[in-house]
C-alpha cells in the first residue's frame, strides 16, 4: 500500500504589513509577507466571547508585481504549502522558521475597498487603480480620454500581477 501525505494550507486573512520584494542572487524574486487570521469563541466558564490572532509568514516566489498591490490592511486568500526551514543565526544558534510557500494569492475585498495602510506606497498602477475606483463611483464619473485605450480601470492587463 503507498503512503499518502498532504502538505495543504488555505488562510484567509489580513495583511500584516505591505509586502517587500527581494531578488536572489540568481535573479529570482521571493516577495514576504505576513497575515493575520483570527478565531472567536465562547468561553465555557466564564460566557464571555474570546478572539485569538495568529501570524503566518507567506513567500511567494517569481512574483515581481505583486508587492505593490499586498499592502497592509488588505484581506487576501493564500493557498500553498507549509515549510519549515533552519539556519545559524549570528550566535550561531539554530534558528528555525516556519512559513507558506504560496502557489496562489487573490486579493479579495470589493472594488471600493478603501482600507488599508497604502497610503503613499505602491507603484504607479496602484495609485491608477486607487484613482479609478474613486472616480467611477462618483456621479457622472468618466475616465479621461486619455486612458481609454487602456481600459476602463486606468489599468492594462500587464499590470495585473495575476
Amino acid at each position: 500500500m503507498a503512503s499518502r501525505s498532504v502538505n495543504k494550507v488555505i488562510l484567509i486573512g489580513h495583511l500584516g504589513r505591505d509586502a517587500e520584494t527581494k531578488f536572489t542572487p540568481s535573479g529570482a524574486a521571493a516577495t514576504r509577507f505576513s497575515v493575520a487570521t483570527s478565531r472567536r469563541w465562547k468561553d465555557q466558564q466564564s460566557g464571555e466571547w474570546k478572539e485569538d490572532t495568529n501570524w503566518t509568514n507567506v513567500v511567494l516566489w517569481r512574483a515581481e508585481n505583486v508587492a505593490n498591490y499586498l499592502l497592509k490592511g488588505k484581506q487576501v486568500y493564500v493557498e500553498g504549502r507549509l515549510q519549515t526551514r533552519s539556519y545559524d543565526d549570528k550566535d550561531g544558534k539554530k534558528v528555525y522558521a516556519t512559513e507558506v510557500i504560496a502557489e496562489d494569492v487573490v486579493l479579495l475585498g470589493g472594488r471600493g475597498d478603501g482600507e488599508g495602510g497604502g497610503v503613499g506606497v505602491g507603484g504607479a498602477a496602484a495609485s491608477a487603480a486607487r484613482g479609478a475606483r474613486s472616480s467611477a463611483g462618483s456621479a457622472g464619473g468618466s475616465m479621461p480620454a486619455a486612458d481609454d485605450d487602456i481600459g476602463p480601470m486606468g489599468i492594462s492587463d500587464d499590470d495585473v500581477p495575476f
